[in-house]
């Protein structure tokens, strides 16, 4: 294509992409999907996941220590490293791939659509499928699928502040630009990415995914989404286990070669020390956490658009919502078309019919609830009377359809009651006679207007105004505008929704709303639903407020009305500065901006493709009981990471300083490189099946985030006293092994076992005994010890350097193990008790939260 397309007119571009007015043809369509650049973006296979574990430092240490053996020409080490290396790889990556996978099907269950002409048909497909040559159709709340022009418009406005940084919609219309026009002067075009406002338009696609304009952006820069907290814990957990194993590696290394010990063993065993230190499944275990989440929240009707935004849901302690639909039935129905002096009117009914059932922007339940209030009423609308349309937009908040009336032309205008007044100069008395509509007037209309807002009713105004017959009508026209009445309609609170607001608050997490609609509303709803409407901001304050007093005031506040879509993003953003995790639920165009700001971006369904591609959870019904059950599943999840992180940190730390230690002062190496590598093996099957286990009810009934301090502490303590036990280990097994062999067989069995035990003294706050593990924590961990106990008589052992144990040396290492275990529960309770972890009377964990996520109510 020409780098200026833009500026050739549309029968030059439809002979450039071999395409016509009526679209592509099906296997054009086809063959264009088929592009080799376009298949480059999807999901790597199995073998591409398997070479990506080999990118973890991890791996690559194991193949450094491997090579080291090759090269001191130590076959069988060399081999067994590899193929531990190998096993663990293909494991991993299996399960990465299989996690991935399922979370691409959810996604795709709300993946934007678009509607394109394909052969004159018009389809309604994924809108990733779209290709450059379609045509396709967008209307309020669709989202841009690729470049294009413009081939015909009506009241077309487009968002583009994505590109742009233009804070309101920009019109868009046919015919050609300048050549050197920038992107916001390119009025003929709309670009990947951006959302339409109001309107509707056909356009041709000229450019599609990497040769967009956002796409030539995301290859030039490397563009990240913001990190999570859950990503921000992961990090910090590197670090701190990088930092010990360089320290580890560094000393043990040093101190072996003081000793003058073979070079090679030395360098394997150091390696194996510092990696048999690190969660090494931690990857697969997070992936295949968040797969196993992600799929029992769709089962729960709730999609994950992304997975890591689960533990941002379950550390979420404030939830922003409106209150249509959501605290309300969300069932709208006309209460009343009343006249200026708040008689019922058939004329106010009508008028009001042929604005709700002639405009063509975005469907909404008020024009939906007008059409059958009519139609019960026997009115119908003939389509040919419509002239124009003034489309909705969030600034004027009125819509204008302009109908024939005789000889003229008649807009009817409908909107805010504030917006509408503004442009109106009369009001409609008694026999339909304009009269002037002065101070006194207005204070009449506004004192009847906030009684019935007061009374819990959706208040619109609607007004008229005669015009000539012309070909086209626009924002001017809306002046001077006869003010003919009020139409009101009632969404009455849902009474189910006190009793989930309650579950809210019993979870932690403060409800707050957010709404567009009149103050006197939005209180009368959050009074009936028991969030109270006294501590009120409305957005004129909010406007006139600096970031730092909104900062000190937003927390406080529990309604927000009278807002605008920028002003949602600002308040979730105060939140957020105020050390919240905050979650916002919302539908439409105007709340993109605060579902892509919240930490956790909630969407459902039915709503705007915009709004569902900037959330992170998608219901597949309306209400808050699934928020509530998304909450309880992204605590379940986190929580089952966490565990695992506990659980291998504090075995693998106590298991290697005693073996660092041993080395110092054994005439031999505690265990070969190989029989780190096996322990490490083993002990990573039961805790694959972590993922799969029972959470403790007081974990889901608190926020919780990652507490780095908390991990180093169940670390340290826990891995000294695995230590302690580990150095009368020793002390048993120097007095009891005449050889090398059974020493290494006796500390291997005795590693591996209380590896396994710790699972169950570290994967609940309360005692181990009154936990529940899953079956199949519980029946991989057995299945493990089994192997522990049976391999040094079986032949695999040997090739692992294991012997038989006698049966006195096993008993007592079997003892040493239980009474780890024991003595681990009894510290266990102060440290967890330390970070308010199961001490008498707490009814959560609010040690994993900050101070600041604590209940409140």
């Amino acid at each position: 294509m020409p780098a200026a397309w833009w500026s050739l007119p549309a029968a030059r571009l439809f002979t450039l992409l071999d395409s016509t007015p009526e679209g592509l043809g099906g296997e054009a369509a086809t063959r264009r999907r088929a592009d080799p650049s376009r298949q480059a973006r999807h999901a790597p296979g199995y073998a591409g996941a398997l070479v990506a574990q080999f990118r973890s430092p991890l791996q690559l240490i194991l193949v450094l220590g491997a090579a080291s053996a090759l090269l001191g020409r130590d076959w069988l080490n060399a081999a067994i490293v590899l193929a531990i290396v190998v096993l663990s790889s293909a494991l991993s990556a299996a399960d990465e791939l299989r996690a991935s996978r399922a979370v691409e099907r959810l996604r795709a269950r709300v993946a934007a659509r678009a509607t394109v002409l394909r052969d004159g048909v018009a389809r309604e497909m994924a809108a990733d499928a779209v290709v450059a040559g379609d045509v396709v159709l967008l209307s309020a709340g669709s989202l841009v699928p690729g470049d294009g022009i413009v081939l015909e418009a009506r009241d077309f406005f487009v968002s583009q502040a994505l590109l742009t940084g233009e804070t309101f919609p920009v019109e868009k219309r046919p015919g050609p630009c300048a050549a050197t026009a920038t992107l916001a002067q390119r009025l003929n075009c709309v670009f990947r990415g951006t959302s339409v406002r109001s309107g509707t338009a056909r356009v041709l696609i000229v450019a599609s995914g990497e040769h967009t304009a956002i796409g030539e952006i995301a290859q030039r820069l490397t563009l990240r989404p913001p990190e999570t907290s859950f990503e921000r814990g992961l990090r910090q957990l590197g670090r701190l286990l990088l930092q010990i194993m360089v320290v580890v590696l560094v000393a043990v290394i040093a101190a072996n070669l003081l000793m003058h010990r073979h070079g090679t063993e030395t360098l394997l065993f150091a390696v194996a020390l510092a990696v048999g230190i690190s969660p090494e499944l931690l990857p697969a275990i997070v992936a295949i956490t968040l797969s196993r989440g992600a799929q029992r929240m769709a089962r729960r009707g709730v999609i994950v658009r992304h997975p890591n935004a689960i533990e941002n849901l379950g550390a979420m302690d404030v939830l922003c919502v409106d209150k249509t639909g959501t605290l309300t039935r969300g069932v709208i129905e006309l209460d009343g078309a009343l006249d200026t002096q708040g008689r019922a009117d058939p004329e106010v009914l009508r008028l009001a019919h042929l604005n709700a059932a002639l405009q063509t922007g975005l469907r909404n339940p008020i024009d939906e609830a007008l059409v059958n209030s009519a139609r019960q009423a026997g009115q119908t609308v003939d389509a040919q009377l419509k002239l124009d349309e003034i489309p909705y937009d969030f600034v004027r908040k009125r819509l204008g359809v302009v109908v024939r009336d005789g000889a003229q032309a008649l807009l009817v205008v409908k909107g805010a009651v504030a917006e509408v007044l503004e442009v109106c100069t009369q009001y409609a008395a008694a026999g339909g006679d304009g009269v002037a509509l002065d101070a006194a007037a207005r204070a009449a209309l506004d004192a009847r207007f906030t009684d019935w807002s007061a009374q819990g009713y959706r208040v619109l105004a609607l007004a008229r105004r005669a015009l000539p017959l012309r070909e086209h009508y626009g924002h001017d026209d809306e002046a001077a505008l006869t003010l003919c009445g009020f139409l009101l309609f009632f969404d009455p609170p849902d009474p189910a929704v006190v009793a989930t607001l309650a579950r809210l608050r019993a979870l932690g997490v403060r409800t707050k709303i957010i709404s567009g609609d009149n103050r006197h509303v939005a209180a009368h709803v959050a009074r009936e639903v028991g969030i109270g409407g006294d501590a009120l901001v409305t957005g004129a304050e909010l406007a006139a407020m600096t970031d730092e007093a909104l900062w000190q005031r937003a927390p406080a506040t529990t309604l927000f009305a009278e807002v605008d879509p920028n002003q949602k993003e600002r308040i979730i953003r105060a939140l957020q500065k105020r050390g919240h995790t905050v979650g916002f639920l919302g539908d439409g165009i105007n709340d993109a901006p605060a579902l892509y700001a919240a930490d956790a971006g909630i969407s459902v369904d039915s709503a705007t493709d915009v709004a569902k591609e900037a959330a992170d959870f998608v219901m597949l019904e309306h209400g808050l009981d699934a928020v509530c059950e998304g909450i309880e599943e992204g605590r379940h999840t986190f929580a089952n990471t966490l565990k695992y992180v506990f659980v291998t940190t504090s075995a693998n730390f106590g298991n290697m300083v005693s073996m660092a230690l041993a080395s110092l002062y054994l005439p031999f190496l505690p265990l070969l490189a190989k029989q780190i590598l096996l322990n490490n093996l083993l002990s990573d099957i039961p805790s694959m099946s972590i993922a799969r286990d029972r959470v403790d009810r007081a974990w889901e009934d608190t926020p919780h985030r990652w507490n780095i301090a908390l991990v180093r502490r169940v670390m340290v303590v826990l891995g000294l006293v695995s230590t302690a036990f580990d150095m009368l280990t020793f002390a048993v097994l120097l007095h009891f092994s005449e050889t090398p062999e059974r020493f290494r067989s006796a500390w291997f069995v005795e590693s591996l076992l209380t590896e396994l035990l710790v699972i169950f003294v570290v994967r609940s706050y309360r005692p181990f005994w009154r936990g529940r593990p899953s079956r199949a924590v519980l029946g991989s961990a057995l299945a493990v010890a089994a192997i522990a106990l049976l391999l040094p008589y079986a032949v695999p052992g040997r090739w692992f350097g294991l012997v038989p144990l006698p049966w006195p040396l096993l008993a007592t290492v079997l003892a040493i193990s239980v009474l780890y275990a024991l003595v681990s529960e009894l510290v266990k309770r102060p440290l967890y008790a330390h970070h308010g972890l199961g001490a008498p009377g707490a009814a959560a964990m609010p040690a994993l939260a900050d101070a600041r996520h604590a209940v409140q109510s």
